[in-house]
């Protein structure tokens, strides 16, 4: 990943999601994708040509939620007319790649149970569901200043 690629990347995101997200990515962009040497973290890109066609961002994560050091995938997204060209598959064998040589030999991540068709990818890449359960709460919107 390099700065100059980070409008495609906005771009691809925003034709899947619907929402051009900038400040998003500038965040994402400063944590991944200056990546300096020796942290455990991957922000890879998958170029034909000059246009970036996909993209993959994960990272090693250690000891949280009592879990032994395990690489975590947060964004995996391939462009509409490159798909089933085995550009998710590279992508994915280059990051769990770079987490073997990290030392690392599970990963994880998780997506909404509505999206189908990233499910299907991965588990077309040997995932499965983990020992792992999400919770979440709602939280109520914060009382105004002045009031208890």
């Amino acid at each position: 990943m390099r700065r100059g690629d980070l409008d495609q990347v906005i771009a691809l995101d925003a034709q899947e999601t619907g929402l051009e997200k900038r400040d998003y990515w500038e965040r994402v962009y400063k944590r991944y994708g200056r990546a300096v040497r020796g942290e455990q973290s991957w922000f890879l890109v998958a170029v034909t040509g000059s246009e970036i066609v996909g993209f993959v961002i994960g990272e090693v994560r250690d000891w949280e939620f009592g879990s032994p050091p395990c690489g975590w995938l947060f964004a995996i997204n391939i462009a509409q007319p490159a798909r089933v060209a085995g550009i998710g598959s590279r992508l994915m064998t280059s990051f769990c790649d770079a987490l073997r040589a990290a030392g690392v030999r599970k990963l994880r991540t998780m997506l909404s149970r509505e999206n189908t068709l990233v499910l299907s990818f991965f588990r077309s890449q040997g995932m499965m569901a983990a020992p792992i359960i999400p919770l979440e709460l709602d939280l109520p919107a914060a009382a105004p200043k002045g009031r208890a």
